[in-house]
């Protein structure tokens, strides 16, 4: 009897991963996340299992108005120009979605204001307060925090945000900065009342399903499910949710609210489903007779940050809504490299398309970052030495061998047949290979893909000990061995046959080129229990994988200073308002530069110019500088004077209008000044003194 067990009943299910923000290009925290939903629903998949598996652009919400502003297109089409750069990362390493869609969609438009009106109307848990906001009288809008910058109300320090201080560390509300200043105009904003709506979190029918819902000890992984109850069974208990933001929005428009939008994170989740409803749409398939079915099965993939909303928020909202509540939420950790946190700055990234414009195969870190998944809330490490290392020796050396092998042997002495007489339910060899799959199987399913894998390169050593106790190279020197051979090469090719059903919802497109090789229809789980017949025939080996080259790692990692910017980079560094890059100099070039510590001794106006202030500066040579700095739009001389800043010591001096000018003073600012104000002085930490070389 094969230990491969049918799947007899076959599973309806819709799995989705967290939608990404539309305001920039894929990073490989996506990919990661991408990568362990595919592996998951391609298994499902080749297990019999029927299912959906869909994402969409999260494109509401004030940032991404802003940014297609300063773009000069319109929300919608900045938006477009980012999902138009999705498909060559999703191509490019072999991500399974169905459906791709976005969150202003007329399917989400219509089914957030109905799940809000069940909410209102049914469940009675929306009620709305007026709240105190900054509001920017120039700009005419309310401004998120992200949108406010001040003093910071400890330490005093300069352009610190409306949440927290870069300086001191020190926590506040936006209403607590001194001098506070939008960032979108330069204005001082004043403080306005407005109604908001807010979902009754706080309400005790909402406490009492999710203790039952996210406390289930047969559903969140147990790291989550204690962070639920550390929050549900706090002090302070959960909090009503402020899901309304005030015109001007980009977003969806709440019923019988006018000028009122719902806030991003009450629509992004529900995109979740309308995505789902577009598919259906495309495919004329019933949507609420599948949602309706207490058999269709809910999961959706996300990232460690976005725990509380979908573990709290989004099921309860769900639920009163009378809806479907997920099964389960599956959360994971992020993406580290050589166990740093990526940054761009420090050149400690990945970038997915440099990965794939380097010439790597996508399966190295399909199969890569599958090794290092767990079922648990942990964080991945990409480490170059051990990802050449693992790549190499399991599938270079472990796997693909096991074919290089046996198939050239059975191409040229057997007509590129099999001889699969041996190949009985009762034989050893093959009944070792089968009894690994519920094994597997299970592993798979509980998301504990390492294990899987390893369990599934055990298999794999054991065929490559057959391999050198049969030794076909030694046998196919004698024609007295021809039985021989081609029973060992069928052996092994049926081995690899196998792993390859095993490996398949890791490395798709090599089981593809296994499937094409070996001349089979497309491989199921349920293949595993019946072996190929006898005198079946094959095609020529072809070579399956390279084995990854130091040098490729070494490409990946370095700048690169010609990179020609993709669509949705462009649309994102518009959305900032910073300037690109300038070309590459070596430390040659950087060195001629003398940067050092100055202390302001003394400022003032420069009389008949509009932009210019006077700074008498100490840069610690026994004598003062004079320089001209055109930072009057934003300092005041009474605010510089005492403070430290950084200036360029070995600028030729120059002779201005004024007088002449010792050097100049760094500060920064956005792209374009106008659409983005603001000047920034550079202010070294207390302990520089003036003179200090910055190096």
């Amino acid at each position: 009897m094969s230990a491969v067990l049918p799947n007899t009943h076959p599973r309806t299910l819709f799995v989705t991963t967290a939608l990404p923000y539309a305001n920039g290009a894929f990073h490989i925290g996506h990919i990661m996340e991408y990568i362990q939903a595919d592996i998951w629903v391609r298994f499902m998949r080749i297990r019999g299992n029927e299912v959906h598996f869909v994402c969409a652009d999260d494109t509401h919400g004030a940032p991404i108005m802003i940014a297609a502003e300063k773009a000069g297109v319109t929300p919608q089409e900045f938006v477009a120009n980012i999902a138009a750069g999705r498909k060559q990362y999703l191509d490019g390493f072999y991500i399974s979605f169905d459906n791709w869609h976005s969150t202003d969609g007329e399917e989400n438009h219509e089914l957030s204001q109905d799940i809000y009106r069940r909410l209102r109307d049914n469940a009675k848990l929306i009620t709305s307060r007026s709240v105190e906001q900054f509001f920017d009288p120039v700009k005419n809008m309310f401004l998120p925090d992200r949108y406010i910058k001040g003093e910071c109300p400890k330490c005093g320090a300069k352009d610190q945000y409306g949440d927290s201080c870069e300086v001191c560390s020190a926590v506040y509300a936006p209403t607590d900065l001194k001098n506070p200043y939008s960032t979108l105009t330069g204005a001082a904003p004043v403080m306005k009342s407005s109604d908001h709506y807010f979902f009754q979190l706080s309400d005790p029918k909402c406490g009492q399903f999710l203790r039952e819902w996210a406390l289930d000890p047969a559903r969140l992984q147990p790291e989550v499910a204690n962070k639920a109850r550390e929050w549900l069974e706090s002090d302070s208990g959960l909090g009503d949710w402020d899901i309304s933001r005030d015109a001007p929005y980009f977003g969806i428009e709440i019923p019988d609210a006018p000028g009122k939008y719902f806030y991003v994170w009450l629509d992004a989740p529900i995109g979740y489903l309308a995505s789902l409803k577009n598919y259906f749409k495309k495919t004329g398939r019933d949507y609420d007779a599948f949602m309706a079915d207490p058999t269709t099965e809910q999961y959706h993939f996300i990232g460690k940050d976005i725990t509380y909303f979908h573990t709290l928020f989004w099921p309860a909202v769900l639920h009163f809504a009378g809806m479907k509540v997920p099964n389960n939420i599956f959360v994971h950790g992020f993406i580290t490299v050589s166990g740093e946190k990526m940054s761009k700055s420090r050149g400690t990234g990945i970038s997915p398309l440099r990965y794939l414009d380097v010439g790597m195969n996508p399966e190295w870190l399909r199969y890569y970052i599958a090794a290092k998944l767990n079922s648990h809330v942990e964080d991945v490490d990409f480490n170059p030495e051990d990802f050449i290392a693992r790549v190499n020796s399991d599938l270079i050396g472990k796997y693909i061998n096991i074919a290089s092998r046996a198939a050239g042997f059975i191409a040229k002495k057997f007509d590129g047949k099999l001889g699969m007489t041996w190949a009985t339910d009762s034989d050893s060899f093959l009944s070792a290979l089968r009894a690994a799959g519920p094994e597997i199987a299970a592993l798979y399913e509980a998301r504990e893909y390492g294990k899987a894998l390893r369990t599934v390169m055990e298999q794999a050593d054991n065929v490559n000990a057959y391999v050198d106790a049969n030794k076909p190279w030694e046998l196919a020197k004698d024609t007295a061995n021809n039985a021989k051979l081609q029973e060992v090469c069928s052996r092994l090719l049926e081995a690899f046959r196998i792993l390859t059903i095993y490996l398949k919802p890791v490395l798709p497109s090599l089981a593809l080129q296994v499937e094409h090789m070996m001349n089979l229809d497309p491989l199921t789980w349920s293949d595993v229990s019946h072996a190929m017949p006898d005198q079946h025939a094959i095609k020529p080996y072809s070579h399956l994988m390279t084995r990854v080259e130091a040098a490729m790692l070494d490409k990946l990692f370095e700048p690169s200073a010609d990179a020609v910017p993709t669509a949705d980079a462009s649309a994102a560094a518009a959305a900032t308002g910073i300037e690109a890059l300038s070309s590459e100099i070596t430390i040659d070039d950087f060195a001629k530069v003398d940067l050092r510590v100055a202390k302001i001794v003394d400022c003032e106006v420069v009389e008949g110019s509009d932009k210019l202030l006077r700074l008498t500066l100490d840069v610690g040579e026994g004598r003062l500088r004079n320089v001209f700095s055109g930072i009057k739009s934003a300092y005041k001389p009474e605010d510089l004077k005492g403070k430290l800043t950084v200036m360029v010591a070995n600028l030729a001096p120059r002779k201005m209008k004024f007088g002449i000018s010792e050097g100049m003073v760094l500060a920064a600012s956005a792209k374009d000044e106008k659409a983005n104000p603001g000047l920034y002085i550079l202010e070294p930490w207390p302990g520089a003194q003036p003179g200090m070389r910055i190096r």
